[in-house]
């Protein structure tokens, strides 16, 4: 719901600036049409992230379609830069080389455009705000929703580019010079750059499978180091599969004594305590061994670099 919104908002705000932009000549607003028309094409991506991540899972991807989102959300990161940020850049530049007109007739209609902007981005700002809050305790393991995100942060990057925009093209109507304008609209083009590099290193590191939250993590760990049949946890690996969907994988050691019936049993128990307390665990692996088993192979790992070792200085030996 936040995203139809925030798309609705756009796209109005996106043709009253570009009419009152054109209209004044002013590359302030141009700038910020640009900002808009950019927002409201990343709102079609995140509802197309929305739709296709609830796939379920088949043959071809076994742990569903959860990291679309993530895909989408970078899509939407690229676009605010080269629509965004390189249109403001360009109107900025063109201003400063006298590309820009010096009469202002028009220029109060388009603050007022700016003016219903500001209005209008900033309850779409606080109902983002809003549901970020309401969610704030629905996903355990800290993995907060792209799509939410990069709403928060456009809307937030809009409010921010009115004002700029505002400031800019009044100055420019008090002082005359064009160079607040056109600063104005640097400003713009460097913001969006820089929420497009942060929303998209943020997909980036969700698309090749970052873990979960760190305090998750250590419940999970001390969920199984709390289980009476586990000795020790030699390994626990975590990875986000989407937005409510976690893969956890763990190496435990169980304690001696157990037959193969009880070892069953544990592994099964194990893992309904870890779906139990994590909901978001969707994918539960466990590499079981006894500790006697493992005390074993490091003998026997032990052992044989003991031999290689005896044999490599046996072999030096003959050789002098």
């Amino acid at each position: 719901m936040t995203v139809l919104v925030a798309l609705g908002a756009n796209l109005l705000i996106a043709v009253a600036k570009a009419v009152g932009g054109l209209l004044a000549g002013s590359p302030a607003l141009l700038s910020e049409a640009a900002h808009s028309v950019a927002d409201s094409l990343n709102e079609i991506f995140l509802l197309a992230a929305l739709r296709r991540s609830r796939r379920p899972a088949d043959r071809r991807h076994p742990f569903g379609y959860g990291k679309e989102r993530f895909f989408w959300s970078l899509l939407a990161a690229v676009g605010i830069f080269v629509m965004g940020g390189c249109f403001s850049f360009f109107q900025g530049l063109e201003a400063l080389k006298g590309g820009a007109k010096e009469s202002h007739s028009g220029y109060v209609a388009g603050l007022v455009v700016l003016a219903v902007a500001l209005l209008s981005e900033g309850v779409s700002l606080l109902r983002a705000l809003h549901q970020v809050h309401r969610q704030q305790g629905t996903v355990a393991q800290g993995l907060r929703d792209p799509a939410l995100r990069t709403v928060l942060a456009e809307d937030s990057t809009a409010v921010l580019g009115v004002i700029l925009a505002i400031v800019g093209m009044a100055l420019h109507m008090v002082t005359g010079n064009v160079v607040w304008e056109a600063s104005a609209s640097l400003a713009i083009g460097a913001l969006l750059v820089f929420v497009a590099y942060r929303l998209g290193r943020d997909a980036r590191d969700q698309l090749i499978g970052q873990a979960a939250d760190p305090e998750l993590s250590r419940r999970i760990r001390a969920l199984l180091q709390a289980q009476p049949e586990i000795d020790s946890v030699e390994s626990l690996l975590t990875m986000q599969l989407g937005l409510q969907s976690l893969l956890v994988a763990a190496r435990v050691d169980l304690v001696p004594g157990l037959d193969s019936e009880e070892v069953e049993d544990v592994a099964v128990r194990i893992k309904r305590s870890v779906a139990h307390t994590v909901p978001e665990a969707h994918q539960i692996f466990l590499d079981i061994t006894d500790a006697p088993t493992r005390a074993a192979e490091r003998r026997g790992d032990d052992d044989a670099r003991d031999a290689a070792g005896s044999s490599a200085a046996a072999r030096e030996h003959g050789g002098s």
